[in-house]
Protein backbone atom coordinates (compact mmCIF):
# COMPACT_ATOMS: atom_id res chain seq x y z
CA UNK A 1 0.00 0.00 0.00
CA UNK A 2 1.32 3.48 -0.84
CA UNK A 3 2.29 6.01 1.86
CA UNK A 4 -0.61 8.29 0.93
CA UNK A 5 -3.07 5.40 1.20
CA UNK A 6 -1.72 4.52 4.64
CA UNK A 7 -2.05 8.12 5.83
CA UNK A 8 -5.62 8.37 4.53
CA UNK A 9 -6.53 5.13 6.23
CA UNK A 10 -5.12 6.42 9.52
CA UNK A 11 -7.13 9.64 9.21
CA UNK A 12 -10.35 7.74 8.52
CA UNK A 13 -9.80 5.50 11.53
CA UNK A 14 -9.05 8.46 13.77
CA UNK A 15 -12.21 10.28 12.69
CA UNK A 16 -14.34 7.19 13.26
CA UNK A 17 -12.77 6.72 16.69
CA UNK A 18 -13.49 10.34 17.55
CA UNK A 19 -17.19 9.80 16.78
CA UNK A 20 -17.14 6.64 18.84
CA UNK A 21 -15.60 8.41 21.83
CA UNK A 22 -18.25 11.14 21.67
CA UNK A 23 -21.04 8.58 21.55
CA UNK A 24 -19.64 6.59 24.47
CA UNK A 25 -18.80 9.46 26.84
CA UNK A 26 -21.99 8.99 28.85
CA UNK A 27 -21.37 5.26 29.14
CA UNK A 28 -17.88 5.78 30.59
CA UNK A 29 -19.02 6.56 34.12
CA UNK A 30 -21.53 3.71 34.13
CA UNK A 31 -18.86 1.32 32.91
CA UNK A 32 -16.48 2.37 35.66
CA UNK A 33 -19.12 1.71 38.28
CA UNK A 34 -20.19 -1.60 36.74
CA UNK A 35 -16.58 -2.80 36.78
CA UNK A 36 -16.52 -2.59 40.57
CA UNK A 37 -19.39 -5.00 41.04
CA UNK A 38 -20.85 -2.78 43.76
CA UNK A 39 -23.08 0.28 43.93
CA UNK A 40 -21.75 2.99 46.25
CA UNK A 41 -24.38 4.50 48.56
CA UNK A 42 -24.06 7.91 46.87
CA UNK A 43 -24.63 6.41 43.42
CA UNK A 44 -27.84 4.73 44.47
CA UNK A 45 -29.51 8.13 44.78
CA UNK A 46 -29.03 8.90 41.09
CA UNK A 47 -27.24 11.87 39.49
CA UNK A 48 -27.96 14.53 36.93
CA UNK A 49 -24.52 15.71 35.81
CA UNK A 50 -20.83 14.86 35.60
CA UNK A 51 -18.41 17.45 37.01
CA UNK A 52 -14.72 17.42 36.08
CA UNK A 53 -12.55 17.79 39.19
CA UNK A 54 -9.25 17.76 37.27
CA UNK A 55 -6.97 20.68 36.46
CA UNK A 56 -5.44 20.96 32.99
CA UNK A 57 -1.67 20.83 33.33
CA UNK A 58 1.51 21.37 31.38
CA UNK A 59 5.09 22.39 32.14
CA UNK A 60 3.87 25.53 33.93
CA UNK A 61 1.65 23.80 36.49
CA UNK A 62 2.93 24.47 40.03
CA UNK A 63 4.56 21.56 41.86
CA UNK A 64 5.53 20.95 45.46
CA UNK A 65 9.26 21.26 44.75
CA UNK A 66 8.83 24.14 42.34
CA UNK A 67 10.29 22.36 39.31
CA UNK A 68 8.31 21.42 36.19
CA UNK A 69 6.58 18.08 36.71
CA UNK A 70 6.14 17.17 33.07
CA UNK A 71 7.97 17.55 29.78
CA UNK A 72 5.82 17.30 26.67
CA UNK A 73 7.44 16.73 23.29
CA UNK A 74 5.54 16.27 20.04
CA UNK A 75 7.04 13.29 18.20
CA UNK A 76 4.57 13.18 15.31
CA UNK A 77 2.18 15.79 13.95
CA UNK A 78 -0.93 15.46 11.83
CA UNK A 79 0.24 17.64 8.93
CA UNK A 80 3.44 15.68 8.27
CA UNK A 81 2.55 12.24 9.60
CA UNK A 82 -1.22 11.91 9.46
CA UNK A 83 -1.49 11.55 13.23
CA UNK A 84 -0.44 13.31 16.46
CA UNK A 85 1.66 11.69 19.16
CA UNK A 86 3.27 13.25 22.22
CA UNK A 87 6.07 11.93 24.42
CA UNK A 88 5.66 12.62 28.16
CA UNK A 89 8.40 12.67 30.79
CA UNK A 90 6.40 12.76 33.98
CA UNK A 91 6.76 13.16 37.73
CA UNK A 92 4.08 10.95 39.29
CA UNK A 93 2.95 13.74 41.62
CA UNK A 94 2.05 16.39 39.06
CA UNK A 95 -1.22 18.18 38.41
CA UNK A 96 -4.38 16.67 39.85
CA UNK A 97 -2.96 13.37 41.05
CA UNK A 98 -3.26 10.44 43.40
CA UNK A 99 -0.99 9.61 46.32
CA UNK A 100 -0.97 5.83 46.58
CA UNK A 101 -0.32 4.22 49.99
CA UNK A 102 3.19 3.26 48.79
CA UNK A 103 4.09 6.95 48.52
CA UNK A 104 4.64 7.21 52.29
CA UNK A 105 5.10 3.61 53.38
CA UNK A 106 7.54 0.76 52.87
CA UNK A 107 5.01 -1.83 51.71
CA UNK A 108 1.67 -0.10 51.10
CA UNK A 109 -0.41 -0.61 47.99
CA UNK A 110 1.10 0.66 44.76
CA UNK A 111 -1.26 2.60 42.52
CA UNK A 112 -1.94 -0.51 40.41
CA UNK A 113 -2.83 -2.51 43.53
CA UNK A 114 -5.62 -0.27 44.84
CA UNK A 115 -8.91 -2.21 44.56
CA UNK A 116 -11.09 -0.70 41.85
CA UNK A 117 -14.07 -0.70 44.22
CA UNK A 118 -12.14 1.84 46.31
CA UNK A 119 -11.94 4.23 43.35
CA UNK A 120 -15.69 4.77 42.82
CA UNK A 121 -16.84 6.14 46.15
CA UNK A 122 -19.13 8.59 47.94
CA UNK A 123 -17.75 12.14 48.05
CA UNK A 124 -17.91 14.32 51.18
CA UNK A 125 -16.79 17.94 50.77
CA UNK A 126 -15.75 19.86 53.88
CA UNK A 127 -15.73 23.59 53.17
CA UNK A 128 -13.08 25.63 55.00
CA UNK A 129 -12.84 28.36 52.35
CA UNK A 130 -13.92 31.12 54.74
CA UNK A 131 -11.18 30.48 57.27
CA UNK A 132 -8.61 29.77 54.52
CA UNK A 133 -9.34 33.25 53.13
CA UNK A 134 -8.22 34.69 56.47
CA UNK A 135 -5.41 32.23 57.20
CA UNK A 136 -3.40 30.54 54.45
CA UNK A 137 -2.29 27.88 56.95
CA UNK A 138 -5.85 26.85 57.82
CA UNK A 139 -6.49 23.15 58.32
CA UNK A 140 -9.39 20.72 58.39
CA UNK A 141 -9.81 19.93 62.08
CA UNK A 142 -11.85 17.39 64.06
CA UNK A 143 -14.29 20.23 64.77
CA UNK A 144 -14.81 20.71 61.02
CA UNK A 145 -15.57 17.02 60.60
CA UNK A 146 -18.00 17.05 63.53
CA UNK A 147 -19.76 20.08 62.06
CA UNK A 148 -20.02 18.33 58.69
CA UNK A 149 -21.51 15.19 60.27
CA UNK A 150 -23.95 17.27 62.31
CA UNK A 151 -25.25 18.89 59.13
CA UNK A 152 -24.97 16.12 56.54
CA UNK A 153 -24.96 12.89 58.51
CA UNK A 154 -22.27 10.22 58.99
CA UNK A 155 -19.34 9.81 56.62
CA UNK A 156 -20.36 6.90 54.32
CA UNK A 157 -18.26 3.76 54.17
CA UNK A 158 -15.52 3.90 51.54
CA UNK A 159 -15.96 7.66 51.17
CA UNK A 160 -13.44 10.23 50.02
CA UNK A 161 -13.39 13.25 52.33
CA UNK A 162 -12.30 16.32 50.39
CA UNK A 163 -11.12 19.69 51.66
CA UNK A 164 -12.53 22.67 49.80
CA UNK A 165 -10.36 25.63 50.77
CA UNK A 166 -10.90 27.66 47.60
CA UNK A 167 -7.18 27.44 46.89
CA UNK A 168 -7.73 26.25 43.32
CA UNK A 169 -8.43 29.82 42.20
CA UNK A 170 -4.73 30.58 42.79
CA UNK A 171 -3.42 27.76 40.61
CA UNK A 172 -2.16 30.06 37.85
CA UNK A 173 -0.35 32.39 40.26
CA UNK A 174 2.57 32.27 42.68
CA UNK A 175 0.09 32.23 45.57
CA UNK A 176 -0.71 28.58 44.88
CA UNK A 177 2.72 27.65 46.32
CA UNK A 178 2.68 30.81 48.46
CA UNK A 179 6.33 30.77 49.52
CA UNK A 180 6.96 32.91 52.61
CA UNK A 181 9.56 35.57 53.32
CA UNK A 182 12.14 32.92 54.22
CA UNK A 183 12.16 31.82 50.56
CA UNK A 184 11.32 28.18 51.28
CA UNK A 185 8.31 27.69 53.57
CA UNK A 186 5.01 27.37 51.70
CA UNK A 187 1.68 28.47 53.12
CA UNK A 188 -1.54 26.77 52.00
CA UNK A 189 -4.32 24.76 53.69
CA UNK A 190 -4.37 21.04 54.43
CA UNK A 191 -5.62 18.34 56.80
CA UNK A 192 -4.66 18.51 60.47
CA UNK A 193 -3.25 15.19 61.63
CA UNK A 194 -5.86 14.96 64.40
CA UNK A 195 -8.63 15.21 61.80
CA UNK A 196 -6.88 12.48 59.82
CA UNK A 197 -6.70 10.25 62.89
CA UNK A 198 -10.39 10.89 63.55
CA UNK A 199 -11.27 9.70 60.04
CA UNK A 200 -9.13 6.60 60.55
CA UNK A 201 -10.59 5.73 63.94
CA UNK A 202 -14.24 6.72 63.52
CA UNK A 203 -15.01 6.17 59.83
CA UNK A 204 -14.33 3.73 57.03
CA UNK A 205 -13.26 6.40 54.54
CA UNK A 206 -10.72 5.19 51.98
CA UNK A 207 -9.55 8.53 50.60
CA UNK A 208 -8.93 12.16 51.41
CA UNK A 209 -8.47 14.96 48.89
CA UNK A 210 -7.13 18.51 48.97
CA UNK A 211 -7.39 21.39 46.53
CA UNK A 212 -3.80 22.34 47.36
CA UNK A 213 -0.35 20.90 46.64
CA UNK A 214 -0.38 18.60 49.65
CA UNK A 215 -2.60 16.68 52.04
CA UNK A 216 -0.62 18.40 54.81
CA UNK A 217 -0.75 22.16 55.11
CA UNK A 218 2.10 24.14 53.57
CA UNK A 219 4.32 24.75 56.64
CA UNK A 220 4.33 21.05 57.58
CA UNK A 221 7.85 19.78 58.10
CA UNK A 222 6.95 16.25 59.15
CA UNK A 223 4.16 15.28 56.70
CA UNK A 224 2.17 14.02 59.69
CA UNK A 225 -1.05 13.54 57.72
CA UNK A 226 0.71 11.65 54.93
CA UNK A 227 2.37 9.33 57.44
CA UNK A 228 -0.85 8.78 59.40
CA UNK A 229 -3.12 8.17 56.41
CA UNK A 230 -1.28 6.50 53.54
CA UNK A 231 0.35 3.57 55.43
CA UNK A 232 -3.15 2.39 56.36
CA UNK A 233 -3.72 1.56 52.67
CA UNK A 234 -5.76 4.71 52.19
CA UNK A 235 -5.13 7.00 49.24
CA UNK A 236 -5.01 10.74 48.76
CA UNK A 237 -5.70 13.20 45.96
CA UNK A 238 -3.88 16.51 45.66
CA UNK A 239 -4.73 19.51 43.47
CA UNK A 240 -8.34 18.44 43.07
CA UNK A 241 -10.41 21.06 41.24
CA UNK A 242 -13.95 22.48 41.17
CA UNK A 243 -15.13 21.28 44.55
CA UNK A 244 -17.32 24.38 44.67
CA UNK A 245 -19.35 22.90 41.81
CA UNK A 246 -20.41 19.71 43.61
CA UNK A 247 -22.68 19.26 46.64
CA UNK A 248 -21.24 18.74 50.11
CA UNK A 249 -22.80 15.28 50.19
CA UNK A 250 -24.52 12.88 47.82
CA UNK A 251 -22.08 12.90 44.89
CA UNK A 252 -20.04 9.93 43.73
CA UNK A 253 -16.34 10.35 43.04
CA UNK A 254 -14.67 8.42 40.20
CA UNK A 255 -10.87 8.29 40.28
CA UNK A 256 -9.27 7.34 36.96
CA UNK A 257 -5.86 6.61 38.42
CA UNK A 258 -2.90 5.47 36.35
CA UNK A 259 -2.12 1.78 36.71
CA UNK A 260 1.63 1.51 36.29
CA UNK A 261 3.25 -1.28 38.29
CA UNK A 262 4.86 -0.18 41.54
CA UNK A 263 3.62 3.39 41.12
CA UNK A 264 3.55 5.69 44.15
CA UNK A 265 0.76 7.69 42.52
CA UNK A 266 0.14 9.53 39.30
CA UNK A 267 -1.92 12.13 37.47
CA UNK A 268 -5.56 11.09 37.32
CA UNK A 269 -8.72 12.18 35.52
CA UNK A 270 -11.12 12.66 38.39
CA UNK A 271 -14.81 13.46 38.13
CA UNK A 272 -17.93 13.50 40.24
CA UNK A 273 -21.41 12.25 39.45
CA UNK A 274 -23.53 14.89 41.12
Amino acid sequence: MCDKCVMNAVKEKMLSRRDLFKASSVALAAGAVAATGVTPPALAAGHGKVEDLTHDYDETFPTYFGEPGVEIEQKFNFVENGFNLMSLTLNEHTGTHMDAPLHFSADGQAVNEIPVENLVVPLCVIDIAAKAAENADAQVTPQDIKAYISKHGPIPDKACVAMHSGWGKHVATDKFRNVGDDGKTMHFPGFHVEATKMLLEETKAVGIASDTLSLDHGPSGDFATHYAWLPQNRWGIENIANLDKVPASGATLVVGALKHKGGTGGPARIFALA
